[in-house]
């Protein structure tokens, strides 16, 4: 019986070992690594393209205005050619001088737009060049996480019947029992090797261990430090 249930832990210390070492991989690191790699890029991927837009937009915006403002010009220039009065003419001359300024204005800032834009395509290009090796990455990383992990789960469904099979052979009140502190401490089922109990790792007194000794075979006794219960080992 002791040693039924010592089985069944070491079956269950198993599994939560192998449980444990899913959330750790190396591999899931570098697939975790490698997919944040990706998403970085896409971002500055994503701010290269919003930023080209938002600079073709104000060079469109810019070259509208600027021909509005010409035509304006144009008219006034026309206006200035069949006044008389000098104060009407330099007053049309002020307003033809503001337009010109505001053009030489949306001039400089197509021609910054446009340099912006032309670094912007190189930076594209050269950014553009990394995505095959990042998504060549994260797929033979992905490719690498799939395999261990279900090289892992295969070995977990093996020891889950395993598990199953030693829990069939023990009555509904031991497992019980044993369910109970190992939902509580984790390790229900502990060896007893000379006078340690490997549960807590405590020392047994010559009188405690006497006490487990004088249990009769079959029956189940418990680590009195730590409640876990005892196999007694050679």
């Amino acid at each position: 019986m002791n040693e039924l249930l010592l089985a069944v832990q070491s079956v269950d210390t198993q599994i939560d070992q192998l449980t444990h070492r899913l959330g750790v991989l190396p591999e899931l690191v570098a697939a975790k690594h490698n997919r944040q790699q990706l998403l970085v890029w896409e971002a500055e991927q994503q701010r290269m393209m919003t930023r080209t837009a938002e600079l073709e937009s104000q060079v469109e915006s810019a070259e509208q205005q600027a021909a509005e403002l010409d035509m304006h010009k144009m008219r006034l220039s026309g206006q200035l050619r069949t006044v008389i009065a000098p104060r009407e003419a330099e007053a049309l001359q002020s307003e033809m001088k503001t337009l010109s300024e505001r053009r030489d204005a949306l001039d400089e800032q197509e021609l910054d737009a446009m340099e912006e834009l032309s670094e912007l395509e190189i930076q594209m290009a050269e950014h553009g060049e990394q995505e095959p090796a990042l998504r060549e990455m994260m797929g033979l990383g992905d490719e690498a996480l799939d395999q261990v992990q279900a090289e892992i789960k295969a070995e977990v469904e093996t020891l889950a019947a395993r598990r199953t099979e030693l829990r069939a052979e023990l009555p509904a009140e031991i497992l019980a029992r044993y369910d109970h502190l190992r939902s509580n401490l984790g390790v229900a089922v502990a060896p007893l090797i000379g006078r340690r109990c490997e549960g807590c790792h405590m020392d047994l007194s010559p009188v405690e261990v006497d006490i487990v000794k004088a249990v009769p075979e079959g029956q189940l006794t418990e680590c009195p430090q730590c409640t876990r219960i005892l196999v007694r080992k050679a």
